[in-house]
C-alpha cells in the first residue's frame, strides 16, 4: 500500500486539474437544452474510467440520459465493489448568487467552487483515482471493481431501477460503495448506514364550481382553503405525533448501539438552531433531535396553493385548493403500505361536500444497514487510514432511492461514504467541496478497496 499512498501524495494536482475538466461540463440533466453537455460528461466519465485501468467501458443509451459502465475484473475468487455515482447536476439558478460562475471551477481557501464539485462528480471522482494509483503503480487491483455511473439522479432516476434490473447479472457484485452524503461536520469522518424513505402527494379539494365574491357568499358555502388546512393540521397531534392509524406499526427502534453511537457525534444544538436561523425546535416529542432527523418519521407539508395571491386585495372565496405533501418512512414503513394509509386518511378527515382527490406522486423505500456488516468495518478500518481518524456512524434524514434498490434487486449491501460537508451548498449557490476530504477520500478509497480484499462478506 505504501507505494499506491505516496502515487496518490505525488498526483494531488493532476487529479485537481481533471476534476475541473469534468467540473466545467453543464450537465444539467433536467434542461433540455443541456442534452449535449449532460452526453459529453458521460463521454467524460468513460475517458476516465479508461484511464483509471478499467479492461471494459461502455456507455449504455436509456430513454433519457446514458449510463456509464466500467468494469475490471481481476479474480474471480476476490469480492467485487460496485461503484455508484451520477454525473449530472442541479440548475444553477438563482445565478447572481454565485461569487464565481458555476461552471468555472475555481478554488479559494482550500475549498473548489463549482456545480457538482460536491454533488456527485466530485465524490465519484475519488473511486476513480484510487483504482487508477494502484495499476500505475504497477500493481494488480486486490478486488474486481465495476462502476455504475447514471446521468438522472437529479431528476428522480427514472431509468435506472429497468437498468439494474435488466442487467443483474453484469451488476453482480458483493458490495456497492456510494459516495453522495456528507460528513456529519468539519473533521469528522462518517459512513452513514441508514436512510429515510418517501411518499410525496398532492390533494386536490373543491366546493363550488368556481371561485366567488366572498361577501355575497361567505359564510354559507365552505372554503376549500380553510377545510384542507384543517384536514392538514389534523395530520399531526400536540405532541408532534402523526396521526394517521396504524402509521407506526412498522417503525422499527433504535438499538442501544445506535443510541452509543449518536452520543459520540459532536451535535450542539445552539450551533444548529442559529446555523439554520431558527430560534426552536420541534417535532415529536421524546426523541433527541439527532433521533427525529434521522430515524423518525415525518409529514410535511411542502406547498399550498388557493384563491388569489396577487398583489393588492381580491375578496374572493375559492373554488379549489390544492397542497403538495411528503412524509419521510423509517425502517421498516413500506411506501405502498403508508401510501394506502394516508390515502384513506384523507378521506375519512374531508366533509362529504367536498370533492378530494389524492395524486400519489413518487417516492423511495428507507433503508439501513447493520453496523456489524464486515463491508462497513472494512470501510470504517479504512477511512481511519485514509484520514487519520476514527469515523462516526450517522444516519441522513433524506432518501436515496437507489440504496433500496440494491438491496432489493441485487442483494447487497452499501456503505455510504461522504466527503462532504453540510456547509457544501449542494443543491443551492456556491457549491463547493474542501480539497482536503477530496484527497483523504482517495487515499480512503484505495485502502477500502485493500481491506475489502481481506474481507468475507458473504
Amino acid at each position: 500500500m505504501k507505494s499506491v499512498i505516496e502515487y496518490i501524495e505525488k498526483n494531488h494536482d493532476r487529479y485537481l486539474e481533471e476534476l475541473k475538466e469534468f467540473l466545467k461540463i453543464p450537465s444539467i440533466s433536467t434542461d433540455a437544452s443541456h442534452a449535449q453537455d449532460v452526453k459529453n460528461a458521460a463521454e467524460y466519465v468513460g475517458q476516465q474510467l479508461q484511464k483509471a485501468g478499467m479492461e471494459r467501458v461502455e456507455i449504455f443509451p436509456t430513454p433519457g440520459h446514458p449510463i456509464v459502465y466500467g468494469e475490471r475484473i481481476t479474480n474471480e475468487e476476490k469480492p467485487t465493489v460496485l461503484v455508484y455515482g451520477h454525473y449530472d447536476v442541479q440548475p444553477v439558478d438563482p445565478i447572481e448568487l454565485w461569487q464565481s460562475p458555476p461552471f468555472e471551477p475555481t478554488v479559494r481557501d482550500g475549498e473548489l467552487y463549482a456545480r457538482g464539485a460536491a454533488d456527485d462528480k466530485g465524490q465519484m471522482f475519488i473511486h476513480f483515482k484510487s483504482a487508477e494509483a494502484y495499476l500505475e503503480c504497477g500493481k494488480q487491483l486486490p478486488v474486481n471493481i465495476k462502476y455504475l455511473i447514471e446521468g438522472e439522479e437529479e431528476i428522480g432516476s427514472p431509468n435506472l431501477n429497468s437498468f439494474i434490473d435488466s442487467h443483474s447479472d453484469l451488476l453482480k457484485a458483493d458490495v456497492v460503495m456510494v459516495s453522495d452524503t456528507t460528513m456529519f461536520a468539519r473533521g469528522v469522518p462518517s459512513i452513514c448506514y441508514g436512510l429515510r424513505g418517501l411518499v410525496y402527494f398532492q390533494i386536490d379539494v373543491s366546493a363550488a364550481s368556481t371561485d366567488l365574491h366572498s361577501g355575497s357568499f361567505g359564510g354559507v358555502v365552505a372554503n376549500p382553503a380553510f377545510e384542507l388546512s384543517t384536514i392538514l393540521s389534523t395530520m399531526k397531534d400536540d405532541h408532534g405525533r402523526i396521526t394517521i392509524p396504524r402509521f407506526y406499526d412498522d417503525v422499527r427502534d433504535l438499538t442501544d448501539r445506535e443510541r452509543q453511537e449518536f452520543a459520540r457525534l459532536p451535535f450542539d444544538e445552539e450551533a444548529y438552531k442559529k446555523d439554520i436561523g431558527v430560534k426552536q425546535l420541534s417535532g415529536e416529542h421524546g426523541y433527541t433531535p439527532l433521533e427525529r432527523l434521522w430515524t423518525r418519521p415525518t409529514f410535511e407539508i411542502n406547498g399550498m396553493l388557493s384563491g388569489f395571491t396577487g398583489e393588492g386585495a381580491k375578496t374572493v372565496l375559492p373554488a379549489r385548493a390544492m397542497a403538495k405533501v411528503s412524509l419521510r418512512l423509517v425502517p421498516d414503513q413500506q411506501p405502498e403500505t403508508i401510501e394506502d394509509l394516508f390515502e384513506d386518511y384523507v378521506h375519512e378527515l374531508a366533509p362529504p361536500f367536498l370533492e378530494v382527490a389524492v395524486t400519489r406522486m413518487h417516492g423511495g423505500k428507507p433503508w439501513v444497514a447493520s453496523l456489524d456488516h464486515p463491508a462497513l468495518v472494512a470501510a470504517a478500518q479504512a477511512i481511519q487510514k485514509g484520514f487519520g481518524k476514527k469515523p462516526v456512524f450517522q444516519r441522513e434524514g433524506g432518501s436515496i432511492p437507489v440504496v433500496a434498490t440494491f438491496a432489493e434487486q441485487l442483494d447487497i449491501p452499501s456503505v455510504l461514504f461522504g466527503i462532504g460537508l453540510p456547509d457544501e451548498n449542494a443543491h443551492a449557490p456556491n457549491e463547493k467541496l474542501d480539497l482536503g476530504n477530496f484527497y483523504g477520500g482517495i487515499r480512503s478509497s484505495a485502502y477500502f478497496l485493500d481491506e475489502l480484499s481481506r474481507t468475507r462478506i458473504r
